[in-house]
């Protein structure tokens, strides 16, 4: 068989890429060595017996050092022959060269850990316990500092809800999947936004969970020295097949999404059929704004995230709530203009999506390793001297701006109401943002909402969803040709304008459907019709008094929907517009509602809802800005 030579090319390449990755990691280990102790599949005890496997290295010295402590579910296993699956290596060099111990950990029934294992189900004591064992390590100073972004940050404002006298510091980054309920948001650790399923659950769990049915166990008996011998050939990492998720999310019901591509037998199956106030998300590793709070920290968020709102809430509440004026007071925040987890991405020209927002490059070693030098070494840096309370990315002007608070004190809370002539179907229709009051005779906008054909996710504030949605910011004017989108935008401004802070989204709706689904995303519109979304959020109408209860819609009645806040900071410069487009779906971001007032996740027929907008001076819809005053 001849092969054409770009396939030559590409395999060489490819073969090159691996070498060279290969012998970088072999550079790292090797200088690892030179300055650590390395101590790898350390069973530690919890107080049930349940043992958890631990790699810990540390610096070669008789002195006592802090510990940055790395809690996660995905496989961080290392060899000693260099080959590893997450950098934990590089992670660890960094932080022993600055003189701190890094312990990275494998969640109850991940990996080598005994037990079993349930996302933020695990109990938080196995944070606690942890901190007890490693403070009373003779090589720890009795400092500990937690850190990571993702599902290595999620559990830690639970654990920091007990307040081990260890537990000195932490950095959490891109941490909305810890958040259940804080303000507005009754989240529930990101699964649900206002009521309706967010899929990227259904996709990650799909990687990440456990079949129960299949999972090798070691016996008790093995001791870390077997573990470590035999990690080098049973890393016990599933090898999933590759899913086509914009296709696999299609399917109905949804609770059998994750069975029709032979996944796991695991905790999906009894997490999608619970309700957002289910006592369930009460009983894992959740934090609810009922919990104390007990650690300073160092919160790392980004406005193409799934979970910026809950976490700026987060922020806000624990600097207003924690009874320790320590804690209370030293609560810092960077916003950064990229996707989830991508911080140190940012280049000169950072482009997410497809939208330029300039150079958001951060020094985020420096700041990270300032905060734990001060609050684990006790050094007087002046980090907190140094550091703004809120470092936050403006786009459009594309520049790193201060502030004392979220959102910063010069902002002030403007109306836009949309308005029209009753045809805000697409781009081409006479939807209108203003600031003026409405007319007592404006008609309402209506559309229909087929499960069926629902608006496809296209961009937007996400993660971990595979294949079925690229995140950021893309031009959506294609998208709005669509007559189930309705399209509402100011006129061109003559001046620039920058919204930074919550915007807060009202609707008044009708429906001929028991219930259905109300969609905002918010939007920046260039001169030249380009339309780049900025945030996204929806309501379940079930849900609009509150998600304790479900109340259902009667034709011909109207209903005020108040919808879960968006949150941006972005310059609209001379001739731009803001724009709002309101619909009924957003898939496969959200689930889509079958309208019949049925459970929806065990459902596989829906109806179409013929659903409508108003906006009158007896039905005001509006969106509240938060507009920088000059």
């Amino acid at each position: 068989m001849k092969y054409p030579s770009t396939f030559i090319r590409t395999v060489l390449f490819l073969a090159l890429c691996i070498t060279h990755y290969a012998h970088a990691q072999e550079d790292i280990l090797k200088k690892l060595l030179e300055i650590a102790i390395i101590e790898q599949k350390v069973m530690m005890p919890m107080r049930d017996g349940v043992r958890l496997a631990t790699d810990i290295y540390r610096p070669k010295t008789d002195k006592p050092v802090p510990i940055i402590f790395s809690k996660t579910p995905y496989n961080a296993n290392a060899w000693g022959d260099g080959e590893l699956r997450q950098n934990s290596y590089q992670t660890a060099l960094d932080a022993v060269k600055r003189g701190y111990a890094y312990v990275v950990q494998n969640e109850r029934g991940k990996f080598f850990s005994e037990g079993d294992w349930d996302i933020l189900g695990p109990p938080t004591t196995d944070g606690y316990d942890a901190f007890s064992w490693m403070s009373k390590q003779p090589w720890s100073n009795g400092k500990i500092g937690t850190f990571g972004c993702s599902s290595t940050a999620e559990w830690q404002m639970a654990v920091a809800a007990l307040d081990h006298p260890a537990h000195a510091a932490m950095v959490p980054m891109g941490f909305g999947a810890g958040v259940g309920r804080v303000g507005p948001f009754m989240e529930q650790g990101n699964w649900y936004r206002g009521g309706a399923q967010q899929m990227l659950f259904t996709t990650w769990l799909y990687g990440t969970q456990t079949d129960a049915f299949a999972r090798p166990n070691f016996p008790k008996t093995a001791t870390s020295d077997d573990l470590t011998r035999v990690s080098r050939f049973y890393d016990l990492a599933p090898e999933m097949p590759k899913v086509d998720w914009a296709q696999g999310l299609k399917h109905l019901p949804v609770q059998d999404i994750i069975k029709n591509v032979n996944g796991q037998k695991g905790i999906y199956e009894k997490m999608i059929v619970r309700k957002p106030n289910d006592p369930d998300w009460y009983k894992g590793g959740l934090y609810h704004d009922n919990m104390p709070f007990g650690v300073p920290s160092f919160w790392f968020v980004s406005w193409y995230d799934v979970s910026n709102g809950p976490n700026l809430a987060l922020f806000n509440h624990v600097r207003k709530n924690a009874t320790d004026p320590q804690v209370r007071d030293n609560q810092y925040l960077v916003i950064a203009p990229t996707l989830h987890c991508a911080y140190k991405r940012a280049t000169e020209n950072t482009v997410v999506g497809e939208r330029s927002v300039g150079d958001a490059r951060l020094d985020y070693d420096a700041l990270i390793y300032g905060w734990f030098d001060h609050w684990l070494k006790g050094e007087n840096n002046d980090i907190l001297k140094n550091t703004p309370r809120v470092k936050y990315y403006t786009m459009g002007s594309n520049k790193w701006q201060t502030s004392d608070t979220w959102p910063p004190a010069n902002t002030e809370m403007t109306t836009y109401f949309l308005s029209g002539g009753g045809h805000a179907n697409s781009l081409y229709g006479d939807g209108k943002l203003t600031t003026k009051p409405l007319g007592k005779d404006e008609k309402p906008d209506a559309f229909a909402y087929d499960p069926a054909y629902p608006v496809p996710s296209y961009g937007g504030n996400v993660c971990c969803t595979g294949t079925a949605i690229q995140g950021g910011s893309f031009d959506q004017h294609q998208m709005e040709t669509r007559q189930d989108i309705l399209v509402y935008t100011t006129e061109p401004f003559a001046d620039g304008v920058e919204l930074t802070g919550s915007i807060e989204p009202t609707l008044y709706v009708s429906s001929d459907a028991k219930d259905t689904d109300f969609t905002i995303k918010l939007i920046d519109v260039y001169p030249d019709g380009k339309a780049y979304n900025l945030d996204e959020t929806i309501l379940r109408a079930r849900y609009r008094d509150g998600f304790d209860k479900e109340a259902w819609m009667e034709k011909g009645k109207v209903y005020k929907l108040t919808l879960s806040p968006m949150a941006t900071s972005n310059y609209f410069a001379p001739g731009h517009r803001i724009r709002v487009e309101v619909s009924s779906s957003n898939f496969p971001r959200f689930d889509r509602n079958m309208n019949t007032g049925g459970d929806n996740y065990s459902e596989s027929k829906g109806v179409v809802a013929h659903n409508q907008v108003f906006h009158s001076a007896q039905y005001p819809s509006q969106i509240r800005l938060p507009i920088v005053k000059k």
